[in-house]
């Protein structure tokens, strides 16, 4: 787990929380001004739930099964100043959220404070920002407005994308540079070499370690493995994972199929892959946030 706390922390930008559309409309046609004018004289009304809103929501109902007020906690951090934060704050409280800590910017990059929060996750909705953190390291993604942001399970269920999330873009470089055949290879001859870390492997740490203050039978965290790789590169993935000791409870292997189906069918909460072709097909059926890393996203 990231810094010295035990606790898991995961950071929100406040319009990842809350749908701030038509405040960010009053910002971008009218500017800063009638944006603060606007969020003072409504501070008031609450907002209504962001993309990121029912995630946060079941994350911090851990707290309440392990009889712990704080192992899970959540930090805002926000481009608001304090005065245009009011109302975020404000609709904390009317939707019941135990989030206490939050930095606002004032239009300053918020992902400056993640180190002194000991945040192990940033989500937002200003690309820039989430680019910023991974830069330094930080795992972080940018929440799509998805068709559905809501899954009614108690079960909090994440998926990963492999290459350039959980673990480092290696192998993804040598795809591209030199097509699959050389990729499966390559693969194959270095299964006993476990990959390097990606930007999520700590969070996946994290999350493990949770996981592992319940018993087997009643957890109510499940992750799971979405990846484009199939056999013989899946051995290396397999071989990886043991040896950071993290167990995965699913491990989806597609060989290049569609992920949108399978991640309909496990109901995950919120997908992280670092490609926006499949991040686009898969926030029509779940939650999705992408992960802009590795050489995907350097690609014109």
């Amino acid at each position: 787990m990231s810094g010295k706390s035990k606790k898991l922390v995961v950071a929100t930008s406040s319009s990842a929380l809350f749908d701030l559309s038509e405040s960010d409309n009053i910002y971008q046609t009218e500017g800063v001004a009638a944006y603060s004018a606007y969020q003072i004289a409504r501070e008031h009304e609450p907002l209504a739930p962001g993309d990121a809103f029912y995630l946060v929501r079941k994350l911090l109902q851990i707290n309440s099964l392990l009889g712990i007020a704080d192992r899970v906690e959540v930090i805002l951090l926000s481009r608001n100043t304090a005065d245009t934060g009011l109302r975020v704050f404000n609709s904390i409280q009317h939707h019941n959220l135990p989030i206490k800590r939050a930095a606002f910017t004032g239009g300053s990059a918020p992902y400056r404070y993640m180190g002194p929060f000991h945040c192990d996750l940033f989500l937002s909705t200003h690309a820039s920002d989430v680019r910023a953190a991974l830069e330094t390291g930080a795992a972080a993604a940018s929440i799509l407005p998805s068709a559905k942001s809501e899954v009614e399970s108690e079960v909090l269920k994440f998926a990963f994308d492999g290459d350039a999330v959980l673990f480092s873009d290696e192998a993804e470089r040598l795809f591209q540079a030199s097509g699959l055949k050389a990729f499966a290879e390559s693969e194959k001859a270095a299964a006993d070499n476990p990959l390097m870390g990606g930007p999520f492997k700590s969070f996946l740490g994290a999350l493990h370690d949770l996981q592992n203050e319940f018993s087997s039978s009643d957890c109510p965290i499940r992750t799971a493995l979405v990846t484009a790789r199939a056999a013989p590169a899946h051995e290396r993935v397999i071989k990886t994972l043991r040896d950071w000791n993290i167990r995965l409870d699913e491990s989806l292997f597609l060989g290049g199929m569609p992920k949108a189906e399978f991640l309909q069918a496990y109901g995950t909460d919120v997908f992280f892959d670092d490609q926006p072709e499949h991040c686009q097909l898969a926030r029509e059926v779940a939650p999705t946030a992408h992960v802009p890393h590795g050489v995907i996203n350097t690609m014109e």
